[in-house]
């Protein structure tokens, strides 16, 4: 295809969280949303929760009920219960025998996944972020199209981010890509549904990385950009902390090397979540100061946000297996030279 520019178009997928841990937050600001309430009293389908305990001998999931009811903060912090199939096997297992539809579907049967442990005892990545979205969208009285442009798009200039391509956007998009064994990419097909059950807040938007920065400087300013206040001050401290406690963030251990290779951050730190982010405890060989935040996309898109050097980066790719070591290695290349150009400026 064409060279890529500063305007080209990458499905950004995880990176889709925080702006949905966003949305969440500021649903909280007006008490239309609590993070420490029953989810279920807001959203139905989490009223009930199950725990997947196995499988019996004839392969039906034995399944209890959860201990104790699902809340908001465990679902912005990926400590509910949920988790996805690519690191999962169980839940893989699960949605075979239970026939449920590929979650990048966005059909809502998708989410009917049972947990994988009791809500708020670990930290598992999973699809927690859409039952936020979900959760957005029943308060707000908006899809979550309608209210991520609205109240953080429009606001903050980002004119091409969306769940929807236009033409316009189509136009400048990069093709997903598949590596080979041989060390080589072919492209493969790939489109998020544009016309989708569920938009999905834990991976459905499109971005351009200029956007992105928009958005991830919010967080170097408490809460505003580009004119705009999007959160308040003390919300974006609250984020920007630990929300976890003792528990910590843990390797996530491939199930579908297709789609990912093995992930894990600074491999030996201890790693902590907030709301919405990764936080690494102490400074990163990068030069990425203590107490940051960042996190990723499935096609090897990457950004970080130090609030103590006051520095943000991304890095778009578009390819699978996530955290492939070639894409590992470029990001931290552009990382420690960020760092390095601040240092020398």
């Amino acid at each position: 295809g064409p060279d890529m520019t500063l305007d080209t178009v990458f499905w950004i997928a995880s990176m889709t969280k925080a702006v949905t841990t966003t949305a969440a937050m500021q649903m909280v600001e007006q008490g239309k949303l609590s993070l420490d309430a029953p989810a279920g009293d807001t959203l139905p389908e989490l009223r009930a929760p199950q725990v997947l305990e196995g499988f019996d001998a004839s392969g039906a999931p034995r399944l209890r009920p959860a201990k104790r009811p699902i809340t908001l903060r465990q679902l912005l912090t990926h400590t509910a219960g949920f988790s996805y199939d690519i690191w999962n096997a169980d839940i893989g297992r699960y949605e075979k025998y239970a026939h449920l539809p590929e979650l990048i579907t966005c059909k809502n049967d998708a989410l009917k996944t049972p947990l994988v442990f009791d809500p708020g005892e670990r930290w598992q990545y999973g699809t927690n972020i859409d039952f936020a979205g979900k959760m957005v969208e029943r308060v707000s009285g908006q899809r979550l199209e309608e209210y991520f442009h609205e109240h953080i798009f429009g606001p903050l200039g980002m004119a091409d981010t969306s769940f929807r391509l236009s033409p316009a956007q189509r136009s400048r998009l990069v093709s997903m890509h598949a590596r080979q064994p041989d060390g080589s990419f072919k492209p493969v097909p790939f489109e998020m549904p544009q016309d989708p059950e569920f938009y999905m807040g834990g991976g459905g938007l499109y971005s351009t990385a200029p956007d992105y920065l928009r958005f991830t400087q919010v967080f170097l300013h408490q809460g505003s950009f580009n004119g705009a206040r999007v959160l308040r001050p003390e919300t974006v401290a609250e984020m920007e902390r630990n929300q976890i406690g003792e528990i910590n963030v843990v390797k996530l251990k491939t199930v579908q090397p297709q789609s990912s290779a093995d992930a894990e951050f600074f491999p030996g730190m201890v790693k902590k979540w907030g709301l919405g982010f990764m936080i690494n405890t102490e400074a990163a060989p990068t030069g990425r100061g203590a107490g940051s935040l960042a996190w990723a996309g499935l096609a090897n898109t990457y950004f970080w946000i130090d609030p103590s050097k006051r520095v943000t980066g991304v890095i778009m790719m578009q390819f699978l297996p996530f955290a492939d070591p070639g894409a590992l290695q470029a990001f931290a290349g552009f990382e420690k030279a960020v760092y390095q150009a601040q240092q020398s400026a």
